[in-house]
């Protein structure tokens, strides 16, 4: 008898799983750098929530439009702007109506040593530093936003024979934490996580310096029957992932 139950029950929950197995999905994720860590730490969440799972890329953002425009197979993009995604919605290559910000980067001038950038950024204006490391302007948005806050600055002249140009803001991170560049202006949540820089010294550069860094998601066209990409956008927007994107020091 109590057998019989047994198998009942282990039955029954086979049941009731299989459909949500075999409804789990993939979804191909272009992810802005600056994203890197957070993204990381979503879609192992998603996964374990859902079951389905995100192959993710990291680049920059200018990159990856002319990677999907060229046919890559990306179903969603994280963009590290906003203006990427509704370009690609006005080319037809997006899906209208699922663009949202997911969050609102901000800059930080990093350095991996301690006690080198103050917390004001006066390190700039002294130029007593080696290398200032920053993403390339044409395709990264952070990278954009550091040539405005050197220009608002009025330190673009000066400090100009000092500047190292990264391919993206992956890149940028990469050549401070290894000491090829003093400092440089990298994404806050490349350095912050649960509320404190992770190591170096920092100064988080006032947000009226540079444009909003507004990122954007969108599901593009090749992700529109993709079960698995639409559940990805709708759980960016979930109480968890906003908490894992606040944690990393971003704003929504």
């Amino acid at each position: 008898m109590a057998r019989c139950v047994l198998q009942r029950l282990l039955l029954l929950v086979i049941t009731m799983t299989l459909p949500m197995m075999t409804m789990a999905g993939e979804v191909s994720v272009a992810v802005a750098s600056n994203f890197t860590a957070p993204m990381k730490v979503i879609a192992q969440a998603f996964e374990r929530d859902t079951g389905h799972k995100a192959i993710l890329s990291f680049g920059a953002t200018g990159q990856f439009y002319a990677q999907i425009k060229n046919g890559a197979p990306f179903t969603v993009l994280l963009a590290a702007d906003d203006e990427t995604p509704a370009r690609l919605e006005r080319e037809g290559v997006a899906v209208l109506g699922t663009r949202f910000t997911y969050a609102t980067g901000k800059v930080v001038l990093w350095s991996k040593k301690a006690d080198l950038v103050d917390a004001k950024g006066e390190i700039l204006k002294t130029g007593k530093f080696d290398k200032l490391a920053l993403a390339n302007p044409k395709l990264a948005p952070y990278g954009a936003a550091a040539i405005q806050v050197l220009e608002k600055m009025n330190l673009t002249k000066q400090l100009g024979p000092k500047l190292v140009e990264a391919s993206n803001i992956g890149q940028t991170f990469q050549f401070v934490s290894s000491g090829n560049a003093a400092l440089g202006f990298v994404a806050l949540s490349q350095v912050f996580e649960n509320g404190k820089l992770k190591e170096g010294s920092g100064w988080v550069v006032p947000s009226n310096l540079y444009s909003p860094i507004k990122q954007d998601a969108v599901l593009l066209t090749s992700g529109k029957a993709n079960g698995a990409a639409q559940a990805l956008l709708q759980y960016l927007r979930s109480d968890k992932a906003k908490a894992i994107i606040v944690s990393f020091g971003y704003d929504l």
